[in-house]
Protein backbone atom coordinates (compact mmCIF):
# COMPACT_ATOMS: atom_id res chain seq x y z
CA UNK A 1 0.00 0.00 0.00
CA UNK A 2 1.36 3.21 -1.06
CA UNK A 3 2.33 5.70 2.35
CA UNK A 4 -0.58 8.55 2.12
CA UNK A 5 2.53 11.31 2.54
CA UNK A 6 3.43 9.70 -0.92
CA UNK A 7 -0.02 10.63 -2.08
CA UNK A 8 0.19 14.08 -0.55
CA UNK A 9 3.45 14.58 -1.98
CA UNK A 10 2.10 13.79 -5.46
CA UNK A 11 -0.88 15.60 -5.41
CA UNK A 12 0.94 19.15 -3.85
CA UNK A 13 3.84 18.54 -6.84
CA UNK A 14 0.85 18.16 -9.65
CA UNK A 15 -0.25 21.72 -8.28
CA UNK A 16 2.93 23.09 -8.40
CA UNK A 17 3.59 22.14 -11.93
CA UNK A 18 0.09 23.33 -12.54
CA UNK A 19 1.07 26.92 -10.60
CA UNK A 20 4.43 27.31 -12.14
CA UNK A 21 2.64 27.10 -15.59
CA UNK A 22 -0.09 29.78 -14.79
CA UNK A 23 2.13 32.14 -13.38
CA UNK A 24 4.97 32.00 -16.51
CA UNK A 25 1.62 33.24 -18.15
CA UNK A 26 0.21 35.67 -16.07
CA UNK A 27 2.55 36.62 -13.53
CA UNK A 28 3.77 37.95 -10.31
CA UNK A 29 4.54 41.12 -9.05
CA UNK A 30 8.33 41.61 -11.04
CA UNK A 31 11.58 43.28 -9.89
CA UNK A 32 11.55 46.20 -12.50
CA UNK A 33 13.77 49.52 -12.41
CA UNK A 34 9.95 51.34 -11.68
CA UNK A 35 8.14 49.29 -9.66
CA UNK A 36 4.54 49.13 -10.25
CA UNK A 37 1.78 50.36 -7.93
CA UNK A 38 -1.02 50.78 -10.50
CA UNK A 39 -2.99 48.60 -12.28
CA UNK A 40 -2.13 50.18 -15.60
CA UNK A 41 1.54 49.80 -14.72
CA UNK A 42 1.21 45.87 -13.65
CA UNK A 43 -0.53 45.22 -16.79
CA UNK A 44 2.44 46.96 -18.83
CA UNK A 45 5.16 45.40 -17.39
CA UNK A 46 3.37 41.76 -17.79
CA UNK A 47 2.97 42.98 -21.47
CA UNK A 48 6.74 43.71 -21.43
CA UNK A 49 7.44 40.44 -20.13
CA UNK A 50 4.98 38.17 -22.29
CA UNK A 51 6.25 40.27 -25.31
CA UNK A 52 10.05 39.03 -24.51
CA UNK A 53 8.79 35.63 -23.77
CA UNK A 54 7.46 35.46 -27.35
CA UNK A 55 10.68 36.82 -29.20
CA UNK A 56 12.74 34.13 -27.16
CA UNK A 57 10.45 32.02 -28.55
CA UNK A 58 10.77 32.60 -31.45
CA UNK A 59 15.00 33.76 -32.08
CA UNK A 60 15.84 33.21 -28.93
CA UNK A 61 17.57 35.91 -26.20
CA UNK A 62 20.78 36.32 -28.18
CA UNK A 63 18.19 38.08 -30.87
CA UNK A 64 16.33 40.47 -28.44
CA UNK A 65 16.15 43.73 -29.04
CA UNK A 66 14.85 46.58 -26.61
CA UNK A 67 12.80 47.87 -30.05
CA UNK A 68 10.89 44.52 -30.73
CA UNK A 69 10.28 44.23 -27.07
CA UNK A 70 8.86 47.68 -27.16
CA UNK A 71 7.00 47.10 -30.17
CA UNK A 72 5.63 43.57 -29.14
CA UNK A 73 4.50 45.29 -26.01
CA UNK A 74 2.80 48.13 -27.91
CA UNK A 75 4.95 51.04 -25.59
CA UNK A 76 7.21 53.27 -26.41
CA UNK A 77 10.63 52.78 -25.54
CA UNK A 78 10.87 54.88 -23.66
CA UNK A 79 8.26 53.72 -21.55
CA UNK A 80 10.03 50.32 -21.79
CA UNK A 81 13.59 52.44 -20.07
CA UNK A 82 10.84 53.35 -17.26
CA UNK A 83 10.22 49.75 -16.14
CA UNK A 84 13.77 47.89 -17.89
CA UNK A 85 17.07 49.83 -18.07
CA UNK A 86 18.18 46.47 -20.54
CA UNK A 87 17.26 43.22 -22.11
CA UNK A 88 19.21 41.67 -19.15
CA UNK A 89 17.18 43.27 -16.95
CA UNK A 90 14.16 41.88 -18.55
CA UNK A 91 15.40 38.48 -18.66
CA UNK A 92 16.61 38.68 -15.03
CA UNK A 93 13.04 39.05 -14.26
CA UNK A 94 11.50 36.21 -16.02
CA UNK A 95 14.02 34.00 -14.27
CA UNK A 96 13.07 34.96 -10.87
CA UNK A 97 9.71 34.38 -11.83
CA UNK A 98 10.66 31.04 -12.54
CA UNK A 99 12.84 30.62 -9.52
CA UNK A 100 9.71 31.78 -7.22
CA UNK A 101 7.59 29.25 -8.93
CA UNK A 102 10.13 26.80 -8.91
CA UNK A 103 10.44 27.16 -5.08
CA UNK A 104 7.07 26.80 -3.85
CA UNK A 105 6.56 23.35 -6.06
CA UNK A 106 9.71 22.24 -3.87
CA UNK A 107 8.11 23.42 -0.73
CA UNK A 108 4.72 21.87 -1.76
CA UNK A 109 7.18 18.68 -2.85
CA UNK A 110 8.63 18.42 -0.11
CA UNK A 111 6.15 19.31 2.84
CA UNK A 112 4.37 15.84 3.63
CA UNK A 113 8.33 14.08 3.37
CA UNK A 114 8.74 12.59 7.01
CA UNK A 115 10.12 8.88 6.23
CA UNK A 116 12.90 7.73 3.86
CA UNK A 117 10.12 6.30 1.92
CA UNK A 118 8.74 9.43 1.62
CA UNK A 119 11.88 10.88 0.76
CA UNK A 120 12.91 8.46 -2.29
CA UNK A 121 9.34 9.19 -4.02
CA UNK A 122 9.34 12.67 -3.40
CA UNK A 123 12.98 13.16 -5.00
CA UNK A 124 12.23 11.45 -7.98
CA UNK A 125 9.00 13.29 -8.79
CA UNK A 126 10.73 16.44 -8.09
CA UNK A 127 13.31 15.25 -10.81
CA UNK A 128 10.38 14.32 -13.24
CA UNK A 129 8.95 17.86 -12.96
CA UNK A 130 11.62 20.04 -13.58
CA UNK A 131 12.39 17.88 -16.80
CA UNK A 132 8.82 18.10 -17.30
CA UNK A 133 9.14 21.81 -16.96
CA UNK A 134 12.50 22.39 -19.05
CA UNK A 135 11.45 20.52 -22.19
CA UNK A 136 8.04 21.88 -22.60
CA UNK A 137 9.23 25.34 -22.07
CA UNK A 138 12.14 26.57 -24.26
CA UNK A 139 12.46 29.85 -22.72
CA UNK A 140 13.62 28.71 -19.58
CA UNK A 141 16.28 26.79 -21.74
CA UNK A 142 17.42 29.50 -23.37
CA UNK A 143 17.63 31.91 -19.90
CA UNK A 144 19.49 29.61 -18.35
CA UNK A 145 21.73 28.55 -21.77
CA UNK A 146 23.25 32.34 -20.62
CA UNK A 147 24.13 31.89 -17.01
CA UNK A 148 27.99 31.66 -18.19
CA UNK A 149 27.82 34.77 -19.82
CA UNK A 150 25.56 37.04 -17.47
CA UNK A 151 27.05 37.22 -14.22
CA UNK A 152 23.96 38.20 -12.54
CA UNK A 153 22.34 35.86 -13.71
CA UNK A 154 24.41 33.20 -12.60
CA UNK A 155 24.45 34.35 -9.17
CA UNK A 156 20.90 34.48 -9.23
CA UNK A 157 21.00 31.24 -9.88
CA UNK A 158 23.17 30.01 -7.28
CA UNK A 159 21.60 31.88 -4.64
CA UNK A 160 17.88 29.90 -6.29
CA UNK A 161 19.93 26.64 -5.55
CA UNK A 162 20.57 27.74 -2.13
CA UNK A 163 17.39 28.76 -1.20
CA UNK A 164 16.13 24.92 -2.72
CA UNK A 165 18.90 23.08 -0.85
CA UNK A 166 17.54 24.71 2.67
CA UNK A 167 13.91 23.59 1.67
CA UNK A 168 15.91 19.91 0.95
CA UNK A 169 17.84 19.89 4.50
CA UNK A 170 14.52 20.91 6.39
CA UNK A 171 12.95 17.50 5.41
CA UNK A 172 15.81 15.71 5.45
CA UNK A 173 16.42 16.52 9.37
CA UNK A 174 12.71 15.66 10.51
CA UNK A 175 13.92 12.52 8.85
CA UNK A 176 17.73 12.65 10.91
CA UNK A 177 17.44 15.32 13.16
CA UNK A 178 20.65 13.51 14.99
CA UNK A 179 22.46 14.04 12.05
CA UNK A 180 24.68 17.17 11.77
CA UNK A 181 23.51 19.58 9.74
CA UNK A 182 26.48 20.58 7.67
CA UNK A 183 26.54 17.19 6.54
CA UNK A 184 22.99 17.53 5.55
CA UNK A 185 23.28 20.65 4.07
CA UNK A 186 25.96 19.82 1.62
CA UNK A 187 24.29 16.90 0.48
CA UNK A 188 21.11 19.26 -0.15
CA UNK A 189 23.15 21.64 -2.18
CA UNK A 190 24.61 19.45 -4.04
CA UNK A 191 21.68 17.12 -5.11
CA UNK A 192 19.87 20.65 -6.31
CA UNK A 193 22.60 21.20 -8.62
CA UNK A 194 23.14 18.06 -9.85
CA UNK A 195 19.48 17.80 -10.63
CA UNK A 196 19.63 21.40 -12.37
CA UNK A 197 22.52 19.87 -14.19
CA UNK A 198 20.96 16.85 -15.73
CA UNK A 199 18.20 18.24 -16.37
CA UNK A 200 19.51 20.63 -18.54
CA UNK A 201 21.99 17.97 -20.59
CA UNK A 202 18.55 15.60 -20.96
CA UNK A 203 16.96 18.64 -22.63
CA UNK A 204 19.58 19.31 -25.21
CA UNK A 205 19.94 15.48 -26.13
CA UNK A 206 17.25 13.69 -28.08
CA UNK A 207 13.92 13.00 -26.25
CA UNK A 208 14.69 9.46 -25.94
CA UNK A 209 18.20 9.98 -24.76
CA UNK A 210 16.91 12.50 -22.18
CA UNK A 211 14.48 10.10 -20.88
CA UNK A 212 17.24 7.29 -20.44
CA UNK A 213 19.44 9.88 -18.95
CA UNK A 214 16.76 11.50 -15.88
CA UNK A 215 15.77 8.07 -15.14
CA UNK A 216 19.43 6.58 -14.56
CA UNK A 217 19.86 10.17 -12.25
CA UNK A 218 16.74 9.14 -10.45
CA UNK A 219 18.45 5.81 -9.75
CA UNK A 220 21.52 7.17 -8.88
CA UNK A 221 19.92 9.48 -6.00
CA UNK A 222 17.87 6.74 -4.65
CA UNK A 223 20.58 4.15 -4.09
CA UNK A 224 21.49 6.74 -1.43
CA UNK A 225 18.75 6.20 0.64
CA UNK A 226 17.67 2.50 -0.28
CA UNK A 227 19.14 0.81 2.27
CA UNK A 228 18.01 2.67 5.01
CA UNK A 229 14.40 1.80 3.50
CA UNK A 230 12.43 -1.79 3.09
CA UNK A 231 9.95 0.24 0.82
CA UNK A 232 9.94 -0.35 -2.46
CA UNK A 233 9.32 2.70 -4.45
CA UNK A 234 8.37 2.67 -8.46
CA UNK A 235 11.06 5.15 -9.67
CA UNK A 236 9.90 5.08 -12.93
CA UNK A 237 7.01 6.42 -13.41
CA UNK A 238 6.71 8.32 -10.05
CA UNK A 239 4.25 11.21 -11.49
CA UNK A 240 3.65 9.87 -15.17
CA UNK A 241 5.23 12.87 -15.94
CA UNK A 242 7.78 11.06 -18.39
CA UNK A 243 4.72 10.18 -20.70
Amino acid sequence: MINSHIIETQVHVAKGLQRIMESLETGAAARTRKLPTQQRSRERVERILAATTSLIEEAGSDALRMSDVAERAYISIGSLYQYFPDKGSIVRTLAERFNECGRVCVADGLREVHSVADLRYGLAMLIDLYYQMYRDDPVIIDIYSGTRADRALKDLEIDDCRQNAALLQTALQRIWPERDAISLATTSLLFMELSTAVVRLATSVSDAEGKALITEFKRLVDAQYALEDSTSVDLDRPGNLLD
